[in-house]
């Protein structure tokens, strides 16, 4: 036990002083805090708090525009505001010379009974101004009808207030579901936990491979095998790499939740239903759990590969397979965030491999039943502690295998010949 604790002390001083970690950090959370002020920067820099200055020929269909005006003066923040002139020729100059956004024209269509309207801008096609005029268009149409039909002044209000239509995930299991700002919280939240997740396996487990690969290829391993068995040098690293990736994630998601919770940021995210209360503390143990089964799975396969290459230059190629398996993972999930019960993610939940992703997704977005999630957990376990025993025999065989990349026939041999 004094040994283990030896190399996890020296696996953390190494990497914790190294200018890559420090340096990565670094870059990570600044990242992770510009990242945070994007929905505060989209609303700034996009222009979405201002109202666009549209204009149209006076004269033009008149009680169009009178109810267009009206229509935008009953909004609480107009997002448009109409300007006339006296010819269109004017109105282009205003569009060139940034007076304008753009401006209106009219064509009688007496087959629809209302005209078409055409918006002539720099970059109309796609814009929210031209969207925004659309429906208000669409808007005094309805109007103009009803008030041909006769109809009473009460009957208008209520053939024009909006239906109320909230959205509600229901629970199989406890009879309560998520509402939209739980549900929209919990998507953000996945999605940062599988980008942990992904980011955690593919770094650390390349550093764990590097590392043992380099003291094979300097012949170091040949010394450290004297005083500290195979066993416990391999566990050593992968703890200490392990604490080394919770200080990182540590550092990164404390710079998140302090952006996130900052006025201007918090306003921006809660417009768009995310709100870090409403978090669900269930999906937080979750997603610590199956983050730590899958990290420790993932870092011994790491482990494993490293161990049976000699030089450096062939590790790429050794650690393909595993890094496939995580990609994979990270794509299906990523499917996932808006198909959380396809039959593709439920079937895939139980595969230990891609459970670590794809069951915190199913717990965060959808409703699986606690046999599943269970079920799922105990394969995972299951399967990480084959595959560590397998990897500790693998490296236990292969840090003094040296040459060609050893074939499995005389891995097999070699990992006979030693007992774990």
């Amino acid at each position: 036990m004094n040994k283990l604790g030896t190399v996890i002390s020296f696996t953390l001083r190494n990497k914790l002083r190294s200018k890559a970690f420090i340096i990565s950090t670094v870059v990570l959370m600044l990242l992770v805090i510009v990242g945070g002020n994007v929905p505060y920067l989209i609303n700034k820099l996009g222009g979405e708090d201002k109202a666009s200055q549209v204009g149209y020929v006076a004269g033009q269909y008149p009680d169009i525009i009178q109810k267009l005006q009206i229509q935008y003066a009953a909004q609480p923040e107009p997002d448009v505001v109409l300007q006339n002139s006296a010819d269109e020729a004017q109105l282009k100059q205003w569009v060139e010379d940034g007076t304008l956004t753009g401006y209106l024209t009219f064509q009688e269509n007496k087959e629809a009974g209302f005209p078409d309207v055409t918006y002539h801008a720099k970059s109309a096609l796609g814009s929210g101004t031209s969207r925004s005029l659309s429906a208000t268009l669409q808007a005094v149409k309805a109007q103009m009808v009803v008030e041909d039909a006769g109809l009473t002044e009460a009957q208008i209000k209520m053939l024009q207030t909006p239906v109320q239509l909230k959205n509600e995930q229901i629970s199989l299991t406890n009879g309560t579901g998520k509402t939209e700002e739980e549900q929209n919280t919990a998507i953000g939240l996945t999605y940062v936990v599988v980008i942990l997740l992904f980011m955690s396996v593919m770094i650390t487990g390349q550093l764990i491979a590097t590392e043992i690969t380099a003291e094979k290829s300097s012949r170091v391993m040949e010394i450290i095998v004297t005083s500290v068995s195979p066993l416990t040098q391999m566990w050593g690293k992968i703890i200490g790499m392990f604490v080394v990736a919770v200080l990182q994630i540590a550092v990164i998601l404390g710079a998140l939740t302090v952006n996130i919770n900052l006025p201007h940021n918090a306003e921006a995210f809660r417009a768009m239903g995310i709100r870090l209360d409403t978090i669900d503390p269930t999906m937080i143990v979750y997603a610590i759990l199956f983050f730590l089964a899958g990290f420790f799975m993932y870092a011994t396969l790491f482990a494993a590969v490293g161990s049976i290459v000699s030089r450096t230059e062939d590790l790429g190629q050794a650690v393909l397979p595993i890094t496939m398996l995580t990609l994979v993972g990270f794509y299906v999930a990523m499917f996932g965030l808006t198909h959380p019960e396809s039959p593709l993610i439920v079937i895939c939940s139980f595969i230990p491999f891609f459970s670590p992703f794809l069951m915190v997704l199913r717990v965060g977005l959808a409703n699986p039943g606690w046999w599943e999630v269970i079920l799922a957990f105990v394969i995972l376990i299951v399967s990480t502690l084959a595959i560590g025993w397998l990897s500790a025999k693998i490296y236990r065989a292969g840090v003094l295998m040296y040459g060609k990349r050893p074939s499995l026939k005389e891995l097999v041999k070699a990992m006979k010949a030693y007992k774990v």
